[in-house]
């Protein structure tokens, strides 16, 4: 059985993006390379943030995630996502954030990967997420960026 990913907006958005060479070098190498060893999933959330980008962008990256298993929106990630922001792990601005989170959480996906170091890939808010899913009976993913996951030859 494969790993299972989240794939996060960011990392599909760093394929594309020519302001940051080294995560769209890494991005590319990693998705084209090494993707194919994990079960990835995103979800309509990701199709939507990335439906709302101008083109030229958006075309490419639909064309991206086209291959890529879509998790279902479902309440009991909608009710965690929502306490997550009630006990202050997500701000309410950051809701996105709390939801794709969530989605990762219930559906019980090993790594959440993301590029966004303020507001996710970092350690105070994986200790947050992982005392509260414990404490909650959710599964915790490990949030990590792409980087952690390129094989080193």
């Amino acid at each position: 059985m494969k790993t299972s990913i989240y794939l996060e907006t960011s990392v599909i958005g760093a394929y594309l993006d020519n302001s940051e060479p080294f995560r769209r070098d890494l991005t590319i190498r990693w998705m084209e390379h090494e993707l194919c060893e994990y079960e990835a999933f995103i979800s309509p959330i990701v199709r939507r943030e990335i439906e709302m980008m101008p083109e030229p962008y958006r075309t490419g990256y639909l064309k991206i995630i086209e291959p890529i298993r879509c998790l279902d929106i479902c309440e009991e990630a909608a009710i965690l996502a929502e306490a997550y922001i009630s006990r202050g792990i997500f701000h309410r601005k950051n809701m996105i954030d709390a939801f794709h989170v969530a989605l990762a959480s219930v559906n019980e996906i090993d790594y959440f990967v993301t590029w966004s170091f303020g507001r996710l890939a970092n350690v105070r808010k994986q200790a947050r997420i992982s005392v509260f899913n414990l404490a909650s009976g959710f599964f915790v993913p490990t949030i990590v960026t792409p980087e952690f996951l390129v094989h080193v030859n």
